[in-house]
């Protein structure tokens, strides 16, 4: 698929699930959440229907989002059923890494990273804003700092292709932690990206008082670790820009979604929101319900137009930059 600015379409983002067990500041906040009624979602094989289409139409990567995706029921047997799929060649998993170092019931003891990676699962994304618990808790809502840790550990024990941890930049918390995040990566084998603020979920989620831009985070890095050098032929599947910390094989990734006038230009994604929507861009309020006519019984045929038509009207770039308003929370349209 390629739509009319030459994106070429070949990565769906899957949300399985609007819950999660945590209420990070700039995804879902304290307030009181309406979650989906469970008919209200896309079930096994509705999603499963969809990914084949898409498969058709040249989706070759998928990756399992939320919510936090590992607390819908029965989610590892629908991953293995998407890793299974011929045509599917790369499956991802983003979540919040608190569960991954829990036994799965039935599993002979196996935590669900270790389940995951036997799945197929290529690659896991885990959220890590901080390594201080008291800093954890602040910006998650929740005192799950150990767990997160522990997952950590379970899943570059699990033998995943890649380990990735995402680093939320916020200024007057993630400075002073800049140099002990990539050393705790670098320990592990984990490649690290630093993602800006986007102004997702509510209005107080990006204000000046708390960004902190790709930049900064530079050149406070530069500052202590010495010159970073860019790698601009290293590519991952999103669009972040990768740099080598001098006098080791340590990347890190910088995802500057507000301050990087290039962001969109190699955007290659879809993404499919738990209650059966598709959006082309995460920064658009477009939207295509394929859920309805999906249960009214529209066709494969009539759903691949459908999907093609949105496509065709994905944006050549966000809208985060022009007086964004959130319509949906971001934990509504998948991390």
């Amino acid at each position: 698929m390629q739509d009319r600015f030459g994106h070429r379409i070949s990565y769906l983002r899957v949300s399985v699930t609007d819950r999660c067990n945590e209420r990070c500041l700039y995804c879902l906040p304290e307030e009181r959440q309406e979650w989906l009624p469970r008919e209200g979602t896309l079930t096994d094989e509705e999603i499963l229907r969809l990914l084949r289409i898409g498969r058709g139409l040249g989706i070759r990567k998928v990756r399992v989002t939320g919510g936090e995706p590992l607390t819908r029921r029965g989610v590892l047997a629908l991953i293995r059923a998407i890793a299974s799929m011929d045509g599917i060649d790369d499956v991802g998993v983003s979540t919040n890494g608190t569960l991954l170092a829990e036994p799965v019931p039935g599993e002979d003891g196996h935590s669900m990273a270790a389940c995951l990676a036997a799945a197929g699962v290529r690659s896991v994304n885990i959220s890590l804003d901080t390594l201080d618990p008291g800093q954890y808790a602040a910006v998650t809502g929740r005192d799950f700092h150990a767990r997160a840790l522990a997952g950590i550990e379970a899943a570059v024990s699990a033998g995943f292709a890649r380990v990735k941890l995402n680093c939320v930049l916020m200024k007057g918390r993630t400075e002073q932690e800049l140099p002990a995040l990539v050393e705790f990566a670098r320990s592990r084998g984990c490649l690290l990206r630093f993602i800006e603020l986007m102004p997702v979920s509510t209005n107080e989620v990006l204000t000046e008082a708390n960004f902190l831009s790709c930049g900064v985070a530079q050149r406070v890095l530069s500052e202590h670790c010495g010159p970073l050098i860019p790698c601009p032929e290293m590519r991952t599947n999103g669009p972040a820009a990768y740099w080598q910390i001098p006098g080791t094989t340590q990347h890190i990734g910088f995802i500057g979604a507000m301050t990087n006038l290039h962001f969109c230009e190699s955007c290659n994604k879809l993404r499919l929101t738990a209650d059966g929507r598709l959006r082309p861009c995460l920064g658009s309020h477009l939207e295509t319900d394929l859920i309805s006519p999906m249960r009214a019984g529209a066709s494969d045929e009539e759903l691949c137009a459908l999907i093609l038509d949105t496509v065709d009207r994905k944006p050549k770039e966000h809208d985060f930059r022009n007086s964004y308003q959130p319509g949906r929370r971001m934990i509504a349209i998948g991390g």
